[in-house]
């Protein structure tokens, strides 16, 4: 059993909730687009390219994914977030996420 990533909708889009550390851990990082969303080190990854890298990913790194829908009737929190493209990944970025 993979781990259980919430997967947020509204009546018009939906994003994917990951942790930054993952996208840089998978390398993928620098290839998530600015229709996504970030917010504490918490990316919500656009459904319809961004979402399907990240699974695509996680499969390739043998490490299957659960979805656990969350839907709102109305225009979702996180279109209202800082776009993801603004969060440039540095070398100290990804170090500090890392630990290292």
């Amino acid at each position: 059993m993979g781990k259980t990533y919430t997967f947020h909708t509204d009546p018009g889009h939906g994003w994917l909730q990951v942790n930054r550390s993952e996208l840089v851990r998978l390398g993928i990082a620098d290839q998530v687009s600015n229709f996504s969303y970030e917010r504490g080190g918490v990316v919500y990854l656009e459904e319809d390219c961004d979402a399907s890298l990240f699974i695509k990913a996680k499969r390739d790194a043998g490490e299957p994914v659960e979805l656990s829908d969350l839907h709102t009737n109305s225009d979702h929190w996180i279109r209202n977030l800082q776009s993801y493209e603004d969060n440039v990944v540095t070398r100290e970025t990804i170090m500090g996420i890392l630990g290292s």
